[in-house]
């Protein structure tokens, strides 16, 4: 367990994880583990790493080195399977300033086709185990409004609160302007709520603001309370709560 002394020295965060981590490529088990570990990498979510007797597929080292200030200095690994190889997709610390990792393996998340938690997908990275998500019906006022122009008003929004960010305001389309959004290509992935689609802003003026609007058109179980919901990015519009202005928060999206 990481004390919290050793945090500010810059010694990287890492826990055992309760739950059954499997990851698979094309139909097959790469790894399949009681015993997963989480590992703070960046401040914002975990990622899984595996003991190396739960991984189910040959590493062939690479060659190349990982290095990170935290964790030491990483061995670069092929994942190997029988019908393909997946390139620098594995990295192993056995010399780690941090004993915890010497026996693990680190699969990179996007080269495996799926993750499960137990028996459910988890997409994007591990569900943070400190992270709560809760939605509430509310009565309150918000208007979002950009370059001066009120693009939503809405007395019933549904508020997300999620750890470590600022509320989400997710209003019913019927109290967005639908004639200022044009679809966009952009769909976003979160392990708590699901696949996301974007809309941009475009103004009478013809400016455009790009990817500002939101919507889970099919959100996973926990999160059905937003269902088919608009959501703005606070950081890049302005919201005015109850008749009150509200400062843009700073946030990694901004």
């Amino acid at each position: 367990m990481t004390t919290e002394t050793e945090q500010k020295r810059g010694r990287v965060r890492v826990e055992p994880g309760l739950k059954r981590v499997r990851a698979l490529v094309g139909g097959r088990v790469v790894a399949d583990t009681r015993r997963p570990f989480f590992v703070w990498e960046k401040p914002y979510y975990p990622t899984y790493y595996v003991p190396r007797a739960d991984v189910f597929a040959e590493l062939v080292p690479t060659g190349e080195v990982s290095r990170s200030p935290s964790r030491g200095d990483g061995a670069v690994q092929d994942v190997v399977l029988p019908d393909r190889t997946l390139g620098s997709a594995a990295v192993l610390f056995p010399d780690s300033p941090v004993p915890e990792l010497r026996d693990l393996v680190r699969l990179d998340w996007a080269s495996m086709d799926e993750w499960l938690e137990e028996d459910e997908p988890v997409y994007v990275h591990p569900r943070d185990p400190y992270k709560r998500v809760d939605i509430l019906s509310s009565s309150r006022h918000v208007q979002v409004s950009i370059d001066g122009v009120v693009v939503a008003d809405s007395h019933q929004p549904r508020i997300l609160f999620e750890t470590s960010l600022p509320p989400r305001y997710y209003l019913p389309l019927t109290d967005v302007r639908l004639d200022l959004l044009r679809p966009s290509t952009l769909v976003t992935h979160c392990p708590y709520k699901g696949a996301a689609t974007y809309w941009d802003v475009v103004l009478e003026s013809g400016v455009v603001h790009s990817n500002v609007v939101w919507a889970y058109r099919s959100p996973l179980p926990e999160s059905q309370k937003v269902t088919g919901l608009a959501a703005f990015y606070d950081e890049k519009v302005d919201v005015t709560l109850d008749g009150v202005r509200q400062e843009r928060p700073r946030t990694h999206f901004s």
